[in-house]
């Protein structure tokens, strides 16, 4: 049963992966069709554009999953981690209410597209290509209770992935002075 759990953790991340190759794949394929042939196909660059968008908002999803959002935190570094997390909270509930707001607009606005309202050169619904808004949204929310429940009741805290980052190579920096001085000193 873990492993179920940690695929749901990353859905996101793994949604983006197949969405982002799935463009990749088709810009290449429309560059060697113009480059290689003289031709180009017409609803390439049209389904790449919607995957790319559909990429943008399941990656702020996941980005909310791995509490990696931008965040105005040079306060938070200055008070104790566990009011930290409380300010943090507050701010995540305004949060949160945005984005309600946000699903219950686009919602209405799906609702309120017509049939005949369709992608220029595939022909689809333009209400099915708009759904990317209120799933994604919601799972932005999801993420951010679930972000603040492994903070507020588990006390544990995601990592930053670009401090993390920092903090590896600083750490990596400080292993290999230590080991040029060690070196050095023979």
């Amino acid at each position: 049963m873990p492993a179920v759990w940690s695929f749901l953790d990353r859905f996101e991340s793994h949604v983006c992966r197949v969405i982002l190759a799935l463009f990749v794949t088709l810009l290449f394929v429309q560059i060697v069709a113009r480059q290689a042939f003289g031709f180009s196909i017409t609803w390439i660059e049209e389904l790449s554009v919607i995957l790319f968008v559909w990429f943008a908002y399941f990656g702020a999803a996941y980005a909310a999953r791995i509490a990696a959002h931008n965040r105005v935190s040079f306060h938070l570094n200055a008070l104790p981690r566990a009011k930290a997390r409380l300010v943090e909270a507050v701010g995540d509930l305004f949060w949160i209410g945005f984005n309600l707001v946000f699903i219950w607009q686009s919602v209405q606005f799906i609702d309120r597209l017509k049939p005949f309202v369709k992608a220029q050169t595939l022909g689809w619904q333009m209400r099915y290509v708009y759904l990317v808004l209120p799933i994604a949204f919601a799972l932005m929310t999801l993420r951010i209770l679930q972000v603040n429940y492994m903070k507020l009741v588990q006390g544990v805290d995601p990592r930053d992935p670009d401090r993390a980052e920092v903090e590896d190579m600083m750490e990596l920096a400080e292993d290999e002075i230590r080991h040029f001085d060690a070196r050095g000193r023979k």
